[in-house]
């Protein structure tokens, strides 16, 4: 099935079931939630997309910030931008003062990047989007990843960390493979890799292996301090 979203390009991709915080100050993207928030509320959905080659903010030159829905991502949008992204589902847009809002999304669902269109006032795009799929050997991997990121999420808090202990995981492999890909502290095109993964258990994989080379690194690294996202339970909710 394809359909055509408005896009929002950022840093990092979105997972199905990450809740996203968004502060809009520019113009293309006002616009784009402008039209977001006079839509229905069952329809304020959106594409968000990472960047592969490119900035998320448009950059400043002498006469002032470049302006445009492209602007940033150079002369093929499409090029800039990683294959496969997030549907984002709107939850409440509040308008700031300056005239920018802010607003609340989660992802539901992935999609393929098929065209970037940049005639209009922000990016739109043709999307496909995609079936979740378990694949062989999901629910065997998935509490081997749950160990793994328990033993990840240890380490990298330090060693006098104890409420990791007692933090319920998901026993879903989608949902699981979603919430680890989210949390992980790595590159984008390393997050990347897992939300194209093929099915959870293609993801749940590559999760394991990097999670134990993470574990293994941070071992042997002088104490880090915690960080919020280790001290805090998560939710793919």
């Amino acid at each position: 099935m394809t359909d055509r979203l408005p896009l929002f390009p950022l840093s990092s991709p979105l997972f199905p079931g990450l809740v996203l915080p968004l502060n809009v100050f520019e113009e293309r993207y006002r616009a784009l939630v402008r039209d977001l928030r006079d839509r229905p509320e069952n329809e304020r959905r959106f594409g968000v997309v990472a960047i592969r080659n490119g900035q998320e903010i448009a950059p400043t030159g002498q006469e002032g910030r470049a302006e445009g829905p492209a602007a940033g991502l150079g002369d093929d949008p499409l090029a800039a931008l990683y294959g496969y992204g997030c549907v984002a589902d709107v939850a409440d847009i509040t308008e700031s003062g300056d005239g920018g809002f802010k607003l609340h999304a989660t992802g539901i669902l992935r999609f393929r990047l098929l065209s970037v269109d940049a005639s209009g006032a922000y990016l739109t795009g043709e999307v496909e989007e995609l079936t979740e799929e378990a694949g062989s050997g999901a629910t065997a991997l998935a509490p081997e990843v749950t160990r793994a990121f328990r033993t990840y999420q240890k380490r990298l808090a330090g060693s006098r960390e104890r409420s990791l202990a007692s933090q319920e995981f998901t026993d879903n492999p989608t949902v699981l493979s979603y919430l680890v890909a989210a949390t992980m502290i790595t590159y984008t095109p390393a997050k990347q890799r897992l939300l194209e993964a093929p099915d959870a258990a293609a993801r749940l994989a590559e999760e394991l292996r990097l999670l134990r080379r993470e574990s293994s690194v941070i071992e042997k690294l002088p104490s880090l301090p915690a960080v919020e996202l280790t001290q805090q339970p998560v939710c793919a909710n």
